[in-house]
């Protein structure tokens, strides 16, 4: 049994080393089929399975893991044990739905079949005061209000002030595009997953099940959904792939902003009988450098930004005239951080929670938003021209990037903000990379100055590299040979369905020796020994995008690394040293 999971392991780094290329290193569900049958086998009878295949009954997903990966066999007597594996099901796109009349028609046309389900429930929602649910059948027959698609993949973006950042995008950007639309509306939503790893979509203005229609898409593939939006306010939309991998996602850089707009008018369009001059969407977020930054404490975040760009409305700055009607509507993606978004000089004149006109607030110097909070902010400018700094008054973030201006003048021609982070062509981009003198990214080695490597010496037999955020933590390591390395797996969150378990297993795919790890779960640790000098590179099979650096280089005399600098010339300018160092003690004068 472990042969063959060395063996597979074995064949897929070496594929991957084959291509050269991380997009086409593309992820599959073997890694998810391999560990439901070691559950029963291997790890069978140990803390791991007992809780794991409890979660996986508890959320219906033993039979479709057991009959699906085409391993029942394996499962239930162990005796196939080259059992052809498979990816797991792929659920086909949704149809186009079919014509229907009006804005907001779900509740209006009846289009709720009398022998539905859950029919008693769909009526009695229909006559609370409150807003129904979002839930539309999805077959439908109604044409849709709005249309709305997003495209998920690997990428990179430019964060300025000379940064590049590796990680996952919306359409190209970070944030992704922000979506309006009314109160009531039938929402068609699609996702197309360009990317090399399955994707997904959460959408938090659908007040429905969203996972099981947009979950876990397969790279290269669609999904859509319809869903009625008829609660109003500022929500988040992100990736959402299922599993451990939602949070990772999110962590990388797949999110946006979506508003629904309400049928009420907010209080001072009211008192003021007219819609706001400018309109901003802004959204606060993070960026990180590593897994374990991201995932540990509060959160560590090496950059914070409104929009997408370090300091972005300093560069350029908001503009407005004085006596304009402001309407700001503020979004804190996170995904770890508070934020006490603040105008200085600006006491709101109305504050509304989620964004919706029925949770007023009136005053107010700054608004409180964790994670994935909204407000919709309204304010005059004063009658007087001059700057006005934006900021989150945690003011750590506004330190590493989330401040901006908004300038006050006269003849200002008014600036509009749409919330999407920038987009830049093909060819922008590798100039900003031949330019820029620092990348980050939290699962893979950025440059040198924030991934530093670790150099341990000659009296360091053992390494212990911590799998945590799906990252390798430290990301590059230099060694002697003969030098242990120990791989431990710290995320917590084991669970089959979504983009991968969080299991992690460490693959070789260039340098002298190949070695491959078994999969590991919480806890679980593997070790090998490197005994040929060589740079190595290896990645993680289930979440090919992670990558390590180890470098393994003799050690001289001196006790350095070689490959530090050090050697001959290294020892002879420390002999030289020490020399005139005795040199000088010889002649110093005795004391008295």
């Amino acid at each position: 049994m472990k042969t063959t999971v060395l063996k597979t392991a074995f064949l897929v780094g070496f594929i991957v080393l084959l291509s050269g290329s991380f997009q086409k290193a593309e992820a599959c569900d073997w890694c998810n089929n391999q560990f439901f049958v070691e559950l029963h086998t291997t790890r069978s009878g140990t803390l791991v399975s007992d809780e794991l295949l409890r979660a996986v009954k508890a959320q219906g997903d033993f039979e479709t893991y057991a009959a699906t990966s085409r391993l029942r066999e394996r499962v239930e007597g162990m005796q196939t044990e080259n059992a052809a594996l498979a990816a797991a099901p792929v659920t086909p796109p949704l149809a186009a739905p079919a014509a229907s009349q009006t804005r907001g028609a779900a509740q209006a046309s009846g289009i709720f079949p009398s022998d539905h389900p859950f029919i008693d429930i769909i009526n009695r929602d229909n006559s609370l005061e409150t807003p129904a649910t979002s839930y539309i059948p999805q077959d439908a027959d109604v044409v849709p209000d709005a249309r709305i698609t997003i495209t998920l993949q690997e990428g990179e973006v430019y964060l300025g002030n000379g940064v590049m950042y590796s990680g996952f995008t919306v359409d190209g950007s970070i944030p992704g595009p922000t979506h309006v639309v009314q109160e009531g509306d039938i929402v068609e939503f699609t996702v197309v997953n360009n990317g090399q790893i399955p994707h997904g979509a959460s959408i938090h203005a659908a007040y429905t099940q969203t996972s099981k229609y947009l979950g876990q898409i397969p790279a290269g593939q669609s999904r859509t959904m319809l869903f009625q939006v008829n609660t109003p306010g500022v929500f988040l939309y992100h990736c959402a792939p299922g599993g451990h991998a939602i949070p990772m996602h999110i962590i990388y850089g797949q999110y946006g902003m979506m508003i629904v707009e309400p049928k009420q008018k907010f209080r001072l369009e009211e008192e003021l009988g007219r819609g706001p001059d400018i309109v901003l969407n802004i959204s606060q977020h993070e960026y990180y450098a590593n897994g374990k930054d991201a995932v540990t404490g509060q959160g560590n975040p090496m950059y914070t930004a409104f929009n997408g760009k370090l300091f972005r409305y300093v560069e350029e700055p908001i503009m407005a005239q004085p006596g304009d009607y402001v309407r700001v509507n503020f979004l804190n993606i996170g995904p770890n951080l508070v934020s006490t978004f603040h105008l200085v000089g600006i006491i709101w004149d109305y504050a509304y929670w989620q964004g919706h006109p029925a949770n007023i607030f009136q005053g107010g110097q700054s608004v409180l938003a964790g994670p994935s909070d909204s407000w919709t902010i309204e304010f005059r400018v004063p009658p007087d021209e001059g700057a006005y700094t934006m900021l989150s008054h945690a003011v750590g973030s506004t330190d590493r990037g989330a401040i901006g201006l908004l300038i006050a003048k006269e003849s200002a021609e008014r600036t509009q903000v749409d919330g999407r982070g920038p987009v830049h062509t093909t060819e922008e981009l590798a100039e900003f990379r031949e330019r820029s003198r620092r990348t980050i990214s939290p699962f893979a080695p950025g440059t040198e100055d924030v991934d530093v490597p670790v150099r341990f010496d000659e009296n360091t037999d053992e390494v212990i590299v911590r799998i945590i955020g799906n990252s390798y933590y430290p990301k590059i390591i230099d060694i002697k040979p003969g030098t242990t390395v120990t791989f431990i797996n710290e995320d917590v969150f084991t669970y089959l369905s979504g983009e991968f378990s969080g299991l992690h297993n460490a693959v070789a795919i260039g340098g002298p020796e190949r070695f491959v790890s078994p999969l590991l779960t919480h806890a679980e640790s593997w070790s090998f020994t490197f005994t040929e000098v060589g740079e190595y590179t290896y990645m993680c099979t289930p979440h090919p995008y992670m990558r390590g650096i180890i470098r393994v280089s003799e050690i001289e005399g001196d006790g350095f690394f070689a490959s530090a600098g050090f050697g001959i010339a290294g020892m002879l300018i420390a002999l030289l040293s020490i020399l005139i160092a005795f040199m000088a003690l010889r002649r110093k004068p005795a004391q008295a």
